[in-house]
Formats: C-alpha cells, sequence, structure tokens
C-alpha cells in the first residue's frame, strides 16, 4: 500500500527528473539562449525559397535568427513584406533578435540622408521585434584611421536615433578593423570614441581569433558589458577559411565561460562560405556539434 508520505516523495522525484529502475535522472536544463543563426549563412537557399529554408531552419534546432539584406522602399526582407516575413517566422516558431543592415552604404553622406534610411530600418526592425539594429561592414575605400573617425561619430548619430525609438544599435567587425596604421588600430576607435550607451558590439570571434593580437576575454576586460551579441564560427586549421564547427581551430570552451563579463544577449551560428557539402548541410552540422559539445557552457 502506498502512504500519502511515500505519495508524495514519489511526486517529487517524478517533478524533478525521471525514474529509471530506480534511478533518478535529473532533467537536463533548459539553455538560457536560444541557439541562433545567422541567415546570411543559408544565403543561397534563402535566395531561393525562404519558406522551406525557415521550415528546415527550425527542424534542425534553431530557434533566433540574425537577418541580412533589407528593402528600405517597400520595408521588406527576403521578398517578403517585413509582416510576412514575421508571420513566416512565427510559423515556424523562430525569432529575429537582430538585423544586418546596409548603414555602411551611408557613412559619406550628409547625415539627413544617413537617418532617413535609419528612421526606414527601424520600422523593419519594430515589425520583426527585433531587439538590435546592426552595422555590419566597411567598404574597402573606407577602412582608413580618419574613416575609423568619421564612423565613430556616424555611429553615434545612429545609435542616438535608434535609442530613441527604444532599440539598440551595435557594430560587428571583420579583421579590417584590427590593421595596424602606424600604431592606430580602427577597432580602438570604435570603442574609445563612441558612447557605449548607444553603440554596443557584435563581436565575430572567428575574425578576433584571425586578425586581433588581443583575445576576445581582453576584449571583453577592457568594455565589460559591450559586447551584446556574438557571432560563432570556426576557422580551418590549415586555410584559416571558414568551416564547420568543430572541424576548426577555435576553442569555444575558453570563450564561452565569459558571457557574463561580456555581456553577451544573443549568439548566432555562421559560416560564410567553404562549405563542406553545402550551405544547409553545413548549419546541420554545426548545431549538431554546437549542441554536443558547447551548448551546455551556456
Amino acid at each position: 500500500m502506498i502512504t500519502r508520505r511515500d505519495f508524495i516523495s514519489h511526486t517529487c522525484i517524478a517533478a524533478s527528473g525521471f525514474l529509471i529502475g530506480g534511478t533518478t535522472l535529473a532533467a537536463a536544463p533548459k539553455p538560457r539562449y536560444k541557439m541562433g543563426l545567422q541567415l546570411f549563412t543559408i544565403r543561397d537557399a534563402m535566395a531561393k525559397d525562404p519558406i522551406t529554408t525557415l521550415k528546415e531552419v527550425m527542424s534542425i534546432g534553431y530557434e533566433d535568427t540574425e537577418t541580412y539584406g533589407f528593402d528600405p522602399k517597400v520595408v521588406s526582407y527576403y521578398g517578403l513584406k517585413a509582416k510576412d516575413f514575421k508571420q513566416l517566422l512565427d510559423d515556424n516558431g523562430l525569432t529575429t533578435t537582430s538585423g544586418h543592415y546596409d548603414l555602411f552604404r551611408y557613412l559619406n553622406v550628409p547625415d539627413a540622408e544617413l537617418l532617413a534610411y535609419v528612421d526606414q530600418c527601424i520600422v523593419g526592425a519594430d515589425v520583426l521585434k527585433q531587439k538590435y539594429i546592426t552595422w555590419p561592414w566597411l567598404d574597402p575605400k573606407d577602412r582608413d584611421i580618419e574613416k575609423f573617425k568619421l564612423l565613430a561619430s556616424k555611429l553615434n548619430t545612429v545609435g542616438e536615433r535608434i535609442k530613441k525609438a527604444g532599440l539598440g544599435f551595435a557594430y560587428h567587425n571583420h579583421n579590417f578593423e584590427f590593421i595596424d596604421h602606424d600604431g592606430e588600430i580602427g577597432y580602438d576607435i570604435i570603442m574609445g570614441e563612441t558612447d557605449p550607451n548607444l553603440v554596443k558590439l557584435q563581436i565575430d570571434l572567428y575574425w578576433v581569433a584571425r586578425a586581433s593580437k588581443r583575445t576576445p576575454a581582453e576584449l571583453f576586460r577592457k568594455q565589460p558589458e559591450r559586447f551584446v551579441m556574438w557571432h560563432i564560427k570556426d576557422m580551418d586549421k590549415v586555410s584559416q577559411d571558414y568551416t564547420e564547427l568543430g572541424n576548426g581551430s577555435i576553442d569555444y570552451t575558453a570563450i564561452l565561460p565569459d558571457t557574463e563579463i561580456a555581456g553577451m544577449e544573443f549568439y548566432y551560428l555562421e559560416q560564410g562560405g567553404n562549405f563542406r557539402k553545402n550551405s544547409m548541410q553545413s548549419i546541420a552540422e554545426s548545431a549538431a556539434f554546437f549542441k554536443s559539445n558547447l551548448q551546455s557552457y551556456l
């Protein structure tokens, strides 16, 4: 006969785990962060068929996305009006927390023209419920020190406009920000001459590993809580090109524990190219490796 005390005891055990052969197996803790994907990785598939592609993205296990590409004239993404793209995400249980917008095209124009584009980005991001608008790139002709100083000024201007709209703004690095220009480094200008309250940083850990003399930890400790988004991708051991997670040389077990000091809010797996088979197969391989080997650090 099961007493009331036995019933309560077994109920409490069942609530906290599973009983198998008298052994309690605790339920795996849910990750604190959604596994995100930068959709630039699968830009070929998204261009052909965003509906089928996002369904497969969901089936692989991704929960969050970062967009790439935006038409300000009609406020659309991947050929779909913003509200229709948002519905497509909703239908697949996906969110989008950031977008890469073509702000770099407006670096050398009057602020009025830049801010007109920013306002359209805000409209789109609001429809998608994105938290961040991200500046993703610099044109090759705009990578000298004077242009980095201009960039810092423009980033503050854009950040102020976006903050007033209730959204966040971030800058995404590549390798060229770490080039030494007679003792001056573009990334130092970005970090030092922009207002951290207006301009956050989206750190691309692949490019830091490949191009910076400083480790991610050193950057995080220089400006704690500013690195709100991370791009996670691996580097081929020989060519240093992109590769699927787990195939390369970057030791993420030494980086992922620093999320708190960095201030990370979102992360996105990404692979810009050099796919072993194709982009969709690569995001599946990277997701499988990440879930098995790295997600527990988050």
